[in-house]
């Protein structure tokens, strides 16, 4: 096995006072991952026994340091809109030609926004992503009932020929 790089000089004297102004939990095992190698010559195996951490991980900590410096101390967040196709202000700029039709109590048609959504793109997309897109944006779907769940027409027909109007017709 080859011998790892050296760490830059004064590297254990720049790496102590970040280890004070660490944030979290994980970028101060970071650092100190790179600290305990600078400052005490220590394996990545011993320093992964002390953080209780994967040798191969305190390694690749080692690297990224090598490389980008205190960058590698950073954690990126997980999560997030990785495959958009859209940013939201996107979406919400083409909902926008839209949004008159549904304030004015228009039928909104989900054709024409992924006609409208395809154009932008460029390319064919399902219509779930549609919908999705939709639910991101708060609209929801809103259908009137054709009749009320409780209603009993046979009571309505006995209204309309007891009811005023109906005699009045006559």
């Amino acid at each position: 096995m080859r011998s790892p790089r050296s760490l830059p000089e004064g590297t254990a004297d720049r790496l102590k006072p970040l280890l004070k102004q660490a944030q979290t939990k994980s970028e101060f095992q970071r650092i100190q991952a790179v600290y305990l190698r600078a400052a005490t010559n220590m394996t990545p195996e011993d320093i992964a026994d002390a953080l209780a951490w994967h040798p191969g991980t305190v390694r690749n900590i080692h690297s990224a340091f090598l490389r980008t410096g205190d960058d590698a101390f950073q954690v990126s967040s997980r999560g997030g809109r990785h495959r958009e196709n859209l940013s939201i202000e996107e979406e919400d700029a083409l909902l926008s030609q839209f949004t008159a039709d549904a304030n004015d109590g228009g039928i909104i048609v989900v054709s024409e926004i992924k006609a409208a959504y395809e154009q932008k793109l460029g390319k064919s997309v399902p219509k779930s992503t549609v919908y999705r897109m939709l639910t991101r944006h708060d609209w929801r779907q809103i259908v009137p009932r054709r009749r009320h769940p409780k209603s009993d027409p046979e009571a309505q027909e006995a209204f309309k020929k007891t009811s005023r109007q109906s005699s009045k017709r006559k």
